[in-house]
């Protein structure tokens, strides 16, 4: 169900409600007696592993530290929450950069603070018993995608520069819900899907091994999930927006040190919440994206414009941003941590 988030279409900006109940104008005050201002966090989905540093970071009071009483919310899809953040109905978002460039295409005024997942997880996800070791061995191959998202949208970018015709392998348009169902039922050999998402939960339905062909180890990176904020926040409280952006970046380095601990904060966050295992798996493989060569070594969250460029002229040749612009449309790098 997860995989909804990556729907990023083209569709009527509906402004939605089901964000938040915060104007972000409140404060509460901490048991140490320190002034702290009411923030909301909408994320991509309902809580799974990559999510753990929030919940972490609320638990190690980090944002306390920073003056942030934070609210987080489960989202409907980074596309409604990249919606809901540029109206102002959620302080902060967690949202896909690809909704991000594609609501900025059509008018949406929000910017990225930050990208944190800055390897794309997007991949090929199969069981090992199908032998599947390079992108060679899909020829042939029945695949489960979901129309109009953004790994359907990128696959053919990833066929092409792995010497790969679209041609050669079968795309088998699936309901996000149903990709695991298809790959488990045999009604397909494998899914689209983010490795830090789909392939664990299979995994433990399954009780079988899977195996990823991710794009970034063949070719093909570009940026994923990042904080974000509207033009209410970047205009009028850029302040706060600088003291988030340090407590996700502090969160997210705490958790990466301690997964476990991480992950136990999680529980009760939703009725919909993965097993503990999974979750874990999910945030091991979520750290493993959180730098490109060019922030190797930097804390999370920092970006480069040269990796924000890269990833605008895939998406560009994707066809999910018709009319791309300056790195700065999309990213405010004003407020965003520097390297």
């Amino acid at each position: 169900m997860h995989a909804r988030r990556l729907l990023i279409g083209l569709v009527p900006l509906l402004l939605v409600a089901t964000a938040c109940g915060e104007d972000g104008s409140g404060t509460t005050t901490s048991d140490s007696g320190k002034k702290l201002d009411k923030v909301t966090l909408t994320l991509n989905w309902y809580p799974y592993g990559e999510h753990a540093p929030f919940y972490y970071g609320k638990q190690q009071k980090i944002f306390e530290k920073y003056g942030i009483d934070l609210t987080i919310r489960a989202g409907q899809g980074s596309q409604k929450t990249v919606q809901a953040t540029a109206a102002g109905q959620t302080d902060f978002g967690w949202a896909d950069t690809p909704a991000v460039l594609s609501g900025v295409d059509q008018g949406v005024n929000v910017k990225s603070l930050g990208v944190f997942l800055q390897t794309t997880p997007s991949s090929v996800q199969f069981f090992a018993s199908e032998n599947v070791s390079t992108p060679a061995d899909l020829k042939g191959k029945t695949i489960a995608g979901t129309a109009g998202d953004a790994l359907t949208k990128t696959f053919p970018i990833f066929l092409k520069k792995n010497d790969l015709k679209e041609s050669d392998v079968r795309i088998q348009n699936t309901d996000p819900a149903g990709k695991i169902a298809a790959v488990i039922s045999g009604k397909t050999d494998a899914l689209l899907g983010y490795a830090s998402d789909q392939g664990p939960t299979m995994q433990d339905k399954a009780k079988k091994d899977v195996s990823y062909l991710r794009f970034s180890e063949h070719g093909l990176n570009f940026y994923s999930n990042g904080l974000i904020a509207g033009q209410k926040v970047l205009s009028g409280r850029s302040e706060l927006a600088g003291r988030m952006v340090r407590a996700v970046s502090e969160a997210w380095a705490a958790a990466e040190k301690a997964p476990e601990a991480a992950v136990a904060q999680m529980d009760g966050a939703s009725e919909q919440l993965p097993p503990t295992n999974v979750l874990l798996e999910q945030f091991k493989t979520t750290v493993t994206l959180l730098h490109t060569d060019a922030t190797r070594g930097k804390a999370p969250g920092v970006n480069t414009e040269g990796d924000w460029q890269q990833t605008i002229d895939v998406f560009a040749e994707a066809g999910l941003v018709k009319s791309p612009k300056a790195v700065a449309e999309y990213w405010d790098s004003g407020t965003a941590l520097k390297g």
